[in-house]
């Protein structure tokens, strides 16, 4: 079927089409990224916070498929992403979680840029398929901040100190960051 027979079959505008599969190599990215951090915590010893990565890991690939079945859902095409200059080595605990927190920002304002093309566009339904993400994103930095707020409030100068940050990267990957900022203790 020719490109000009497919798009009258789908009310997904070329310009959202290219930013959704650029979104789809992101999350595909992002996932990458999450598991090379994960395998560097799990060599060093850092055991809670390579189950925490893992998961993440796995979320984003989640992630990345929900984009890529929507695109053909909406009569786009899909395409595989080409995932290259994924980090290996990392100074530090804390820095692999710096990264995390950057990379994370980057996926909020690619998805706010995609939010904004589709309101441009009119395409409400795409629209409404992205608020999803939004929410998701900001908690997805929320729970970045509060790790790395451990390593200023804990400390990272002994192991023991480490040793603590690992541990409840571990208990804020099982039990989440309240996020609910009316709720007060």
């Amino acid at each position: 079927m020719g490109i000009a027979k497919k798009r009258l079959q789908s009310s997904l505008n070329s310009e959202v089409e290219k930013m959704l599969n650029e979104q789809v190599q992101l999350e595909d990215q992002s996932s990458q990224f999450y598991l090379s951090f994960a395998s560097w915590c799990e060599t060093e010893g850092y055991v809670k916070s390579a189950e925490f990565l893992y998961d993440h890991a796995e979320e984003e690939r989640t992630h990345m498929l929900k984009f890529f079945k929507y695109i053909n859902a909406v009569g786009g095409h899909a395409l595989a992403a080409e995932i290259t200059a994924v980090p290996h080595e990392f100074k530090s605990l804390r820095q692999v979680f710096e990264q995390v927190l950057e990379h994370e920002i980057k996926v909020t304002k690619a998805i706010n840029e995609i939010v904004d093309c589709c309101f441009q566009q009119k395409d409400f339904s795409t629209f409404q398929f992205l608020q999803w993400f939004v929410a998701e994103q900001r908690e997805e930095e929320e729970t970045a901040r509060t790790i790395l707020d451990a390593f200023d409030l804990i400390g990272e100068e002994s192991p023991q100190g480490l040793w603590l940050i690992d541990q409840e990267i571990g208990r804020i990957g099982t039990e989440g960051v309240d996020s609910d900022p009316s709720a007060t203790a």
